[in-house]
C-alpha cells in the first residue's frame, strides 16, 4: 500500500502507538509530521523518521500552539492530506473524588483538541477533494472503566464526533473514522506487574496483549486509497475484549 506524494500529521508522535503509526505511514511512503510536546521530543522524531518525516512541538490542549504549528509547516511542506489524532493524557480518579482539573485536563487534551486539529485540517482536504482523519480512541469508550469516567467521556465524545464529521465531509472526499485499541503493550502495560498483567489478560480471549504495530497497520490501511468507502466508523482492536 503506497502514500507516496501524501503528507501525514500523527499527534504524540514520540513514543508507544503514535511512534508506531509514524513509522508505519513512513514506511508506507508518506511524509510524516510527528508531534511531541517537548522540543526533545520533537528532534527524536526527526532522528528517527530521517528523511521521511519531521518532528515538531505541538501542546493540542492549546489553540495558539495548535495556530502557531499550522502556520510553521504551511511554510515548510504540502498540505497534510492525512491527519492522526492520537495524542492524549490520563488523570485518573474515582468520579466521587474526581477534581475539577482532572476532568478538565482529560476533556480538552483528548476531546476538545480534535475539533481544534481536525478543523486546521480540514481545509486542505477539502479542496483536494480527498483526505483521512484518523482519531485514537479506546476500548473504554464502550465498555467504562472505573476511575477513568473523565477519559471514558472524553473518547466517547470523540467517536461521535467523528461519526458527525464524516457527514459533513463524505461528499469531499474526506472520510473519518476511529481506531479504538484495547490493551496494547507499551511502556504502560511494561510497567505492571505479573499480577496485574494476568489479570488483563484474563478479560482478552486472544490471551495476549496487542502490538503497537498492529494498531499501526490498521491506522496505515485506513488512510490509504482502498479504504475509501468506510467513514463514520469505529473499528476495534483489542483481541475480543469487547466485540460489536
Amino acid at each position: 500500500m503506497s502514500l507516496a506524494g501524501k503528507v501525514a500529521i500523527v499527534t504524540g508522535a514520540s513514543r508507544g502507538i503514535g511512534a508506531a503509526i509514524a513509522e508505519e505511514l513512513a514506511g508506507a511512503g508518506a511524509f510524516v509530521i510527528g508531534t511531541a510536546t517537548t522540543q526533545a521530543g520533537a528532534e527524536h522524531i526527526s532522528t528517527k523518521l530521517g528523511a521521511q518525516g519531521a518532528g515538531y512541538v505541538l501542546d493540542v490542549s492549546s489553540e495558539t500552539s495548535v495556530e502557531d504549528f499550522f502556520a510553521a509547516i504551511k511554510d515548510a511542506h504540502e498540505a497534510p492530506l492525512v491527519l492522526v489524532n492520537n495524542a492524549g493524557i490520563t488523570r485518573d480518579n474515582i468520579a466521587l473524588r474526581m477534581k475539577a482539573d482532572e476532568w478538565d485536563a482529560v476533556v480538552n487534551t483528548n476531546l476538545t483538541s480534535i475539533y481544534r486539529v481536525s478543523k486546521a485540517a480540514m481545509r486542505a482536504m477539502t479542496k483536494a477533494r480527498w483526505g483521512r482523519i484518523i482519531n485514537v480512541t479506546s476500548v473504554v469508550a464502550s465498555i467504562g472503566n472505573g476511575g477513568q469516567s473523565n477519559y471514558a467521556a472524553a473518547k466517547a465524545g470523540v467517536e461521535g464526533y467523528s461519526r458527525a464529521l464524516a457527514s459533513e465531509l463524505g461528499s469531499r472526499g474526506v472520510t473519518v473514522n476511529c481506531v479504538a485499541p484495547g490493551f496494547i503493550k507499551t511502556d504502560m502495560t511494561d510497567a505492571l506487574s505479573e499480577d496485574q498483567t494476568q489479570g488483563l489478560l484474563s478479560r482478552v480471549p486472544a490471551g495476549r496483549l496487542g502490538e503497537a504495530a498492529e494498531v499501526a497497520a490498521l491506522v496505515v490501511f485506513l488512510a490509504g486509497e482502498t479504504a475509501g468507502y468506510i467513514t463514520g466508523s469505529t473499528i476495534h482492536i483489542n483481541g475480543g475484549l469487547y466485540m460489536n
